[in-house]
């Protein structure tokens, strides 16, 4: 009784192309929009979690808003005399003007100490980071991305670069490094970037002197929340006031960020299942018109011994044959749409197994549902009156 319901649920959606077509559209846009959603929020989420990651889940960052106490770059000894830490480099940025010959940028230029290269996580394509010698020398230094080399001293490689002489707010600086290029979604917003030594940049920026923001790296990923207690114990010692300083724990924030990402991601789904219920009404109306249709038909079978049961296994058969129709389309569909989104971004996002069995199950739901009421109508019908219904 199953297979021939399934064979005269079949002859009716081929019967009518064009109109099963547009029935299954509420699915197959439904599936696309839940699937899609969710697969472009689950790319964002890992290239947000790898961004962190590559930072290092071992990272402290510090910030201090005492003005009145400030830190002298010299205590950064005693940060690393600190358990469980094991570099720490002070931070000062400032906007200053880069410029070789015709060529001139504002760019973020970013006073720091040897430990911050492995702190940060930072890459070289060329030459050398900054060391010891350069900060207690005050050495006119500096290290710069792609872009200010490029486009500033116009060189065609990065090696090219090394040894040149660019001007940092005037001052001739020798470029002794250049960053690898850095495509995370936390790279600098700045085209043009300079790292020199902060006591460099402590002699030629207006805006930094004391140390207000330094970078602490844990010995272990597992003794991070360790080193923490020790800095933010130094850091009270030595203010002896909370609201003095903050201290922001890398692994909390990456923490953070994956639990927004997924409320994202579970909010985009919902906005997108609703577009599934619209389809499922979809279904259920042509159901209704399907079952006044084909009245006489129902009377007929009815006549001739066919019982409610297989009345209604034929009609919901035929609504979930509808259902699963444009889910395999719906899914199909958003493989092609991520494709396109991927090659157009440069992204990448891979539909997610657990996604699409989510959007199957949806489905098959809805199939029962919305196609119950119509099928149970069908079932219900008095034989008499629907072998003389005239339409």
């Amino acid at each position: 009784m199953i297979l021939q319901s399934v064979k005269m649920a079949w002859a009716s959606v081929i019967s009518n192309k064009m109109r099963s077509f547009l029935t299954m559209l509420g699915i197959i846009i439904g599936v696309m929009a839940l699937v899609v959603l969710v697969s472009i929020a689950d790319g964002a989420t890992n290239e947000v979690t790898d961004a962190i990651s590559s930072m290092g889940t071992n990272l402290l960052t510090v910030t201090i808003s005492d003005g009145g106490n400030p830190v002298r770059l010299s205590e950064m000894d005693d940060i690393l005399a600190l358990d469980d830490v094991s570099e720490a480099a002070p931070v000062g940025t400032d906007s200053l003007t880069l410029s070789s010959g015709e060529e001139s940028e504002t760019g973020s230029v970013t006073g720091t100490t040897a430990d911050y290269l492995d702190i940060e996580g930072l890459e070289l394509s060329a030459g050398r980071w900054l060391n010891s010698s350069d900060v207690d020398s005050n050495t006119r230094v500096v290290i710069i991305n792609q872009d200010t080399a490029y486009d500033i001293l116009g060189v065609t490689f990065t090696t090219d670069a090394i040894d040149q002489t660019i001007d940092i707010a005037g001052i001739p600086y020798t470029v002794v490094g250049v960053l690898a290029e850095d495509d995370s979604v936390t790279s600098s917003a700045s085209s043009y970037e300079a790292y020199i030594p902060y006591t460099s940049l402590e002699r030629i920026s207006s805006t930094v002197s004391d140390v207000t923001s330094f970078v602490v790296a844990a010995s272990d990923d597992s003794r991070l929340d360790a080193a923490e207690k020790s800095v933010e114990t130094w850091l009270y010692d030595r203010f002896g006031d909370e609201d003095a300083y903050d201290v922001t724990n890398m692994s909390e924030v990456a923490d953070t960020m994956d639990s927004v990402t997924n409320t994202m991601a579970l909010m985009l789904g919902g906005i997108a299942a609703i577009s599934l219920l619209v389809g499922g009404i979809g279904i259920m109306n042509i159901m209704l018109v399907s079952v006044t249709e084909r009245t006489r038909e129902i009377g007929i079978r009815k006549a001739i011994g066919a019982g409610a049961g297989s009345i209604l296994a034929q009609f919901l058969i035929e609504s979930l044959m509808l259902s699963l129709m444009g889910d395999a389309l719906g899914v199909a569909s958003s493989w092609i749409a991520l494709r396109i989104i991927a090659a157009v971004t440069g992204s990448s996002y891979t539909m997610d197994g657990k996604v699409v069995l989510a959007a199957t199950a949806f489905s098959l739901v809805i199939g029962v549902v919305f196609g119950l009421y119509p099928a149970r109508k069908a079932a219900k019908k008095n034989p008499i009156d629907a072998l003389h219904f005239s339409g």
